[in-house]
């Protein structure tokens, strides 16, 4: 007999960290804040959950978060100035974050780690299985990884996780995922899983990367974890025990991702994510592309 499974309608999304790698630039402003061309980077990620199907989202925040909250809250001052001048377009724009979702927000008082972030999520999420995006991830739009990861939990149960094939000597900054290939091209059975494991100690190469499908049995999970380095608590050990269940909570599966990521937790990274977006924006390609030709041009010649 099928099962009938319950469809996710939350998301959580973590975004208490310190940011101190992008240190002075977050000494006062969170780093999820932080603009990809013109927007601040949560507000991607807001839109992948909404363009999901996902519009009651919480945010875990902390200390000197609160521009997170002004961000996807009215601004009346700044839009009636806006209103009085005609500038209907970036009026728009203002209204837009605020018109995304319904917003909650909830403290991590003690930043313990991301499962002990997600652990924060209980009240609000219930007995329901719910999604989970970091910050530092932003996925293309144009990639539906989100969307695939929901269906493939109402398909299979349990928990999902996004999995992503990277470098083995890159292997060791992430959770890493022994896994065996299921009848979709696309989605795995994970077997075990490994948080920053050195290389040779790798189960493979497919790492976690920032989107989760949980089952809210992820809770009681997490609760067992024996605190790790830094006494944080880390969510990959709580779904390491939700891949051994078959029964209520597991099992774990993964969605191998092969689309676009923009990773803006590195600073690196960070550059290269907002030349990329910058590059394939109708209003700013065409003339930054010119720019960026001659520039480059110009360094070889040197």
């Amino acid at each position: 007999m099928t099962q009938t499974r319950t469809r996710i309608s939350k998301a959580v999304i973590p975004a208490a960290g310190l940011g101190t790698r992008f240190l002075p630039a977050t000494k006062a402003t969170p780093k999820e804040m932080l603009p990809v061309v013109d927007k601040p980077a949560i507000q991607y990620v807001v839109e992948e959950a909404v363009s999901a199907q996902l519009s009651d989202v919480l945010m875990i925040t902390g200390r000197n978060k609160r521009p997170l909250e002004d961000h996807f809250d009215r601004n009346y001052e700044l839009e009636e100035t806006l209103t009085r001048k005609g500038d209907k377009s970036r009026l728009a724009r203002v209204r837009e974050s605020s018109d995304l979702a319904t917003m909650h927000y909830v403290r991590q008082g003690d930043p313990k780690g991301l499962g002990h972030a997600v652990l924060c999520a209980e009240p609000h999420v219930g007995d329901q299985p719910f999604a989970v995006l970091l910050g530092d991830d932003l996925i293309d739009p144009r990639d539906r990884l989100l969307a695939r990861m929901i269906d493939v939990q109402a398909q299979y149960g349990g928990s999902v996780i996004a999995l992503m094939e990277v470098a083995p000597e890159q292997i060791h900054l992430y959770g890493a995922a022994a896994i065996v290939p299921t009848t979709d091209s696309d989605v795995v059975r994970v077997t075990d899983l490994i948080e920053k494991p050195e290389p040779e100690q790798a189960p493979s190469n497919y790492a976690i990367i920032g989107r989760y499908v949980l089952d809210p049995a992820i809770f009681d999970a997490i609760r067992k974890v024996v605190p790790g380095r830094n006494d944080e608590i880390q969510l990959t050990d709580a779904l390491r025990d939700l891949c051994h269940r078959d029964d209520a909570g597991g099992p774990v599966h993964g969605v191998v991702f092969t689309g676009r990521r923009y990773d803006t937790g590195d600073r690196g990274d960070y550059l290269r994510a907002i030349v990329r977006l910058a590059c394939e924006r109708e209003d700013l390609g065409p003339d930054f592309r010119a720019w960026l030709r001659s520039y480059v041009t110009e360094e070889m010649q040197e």
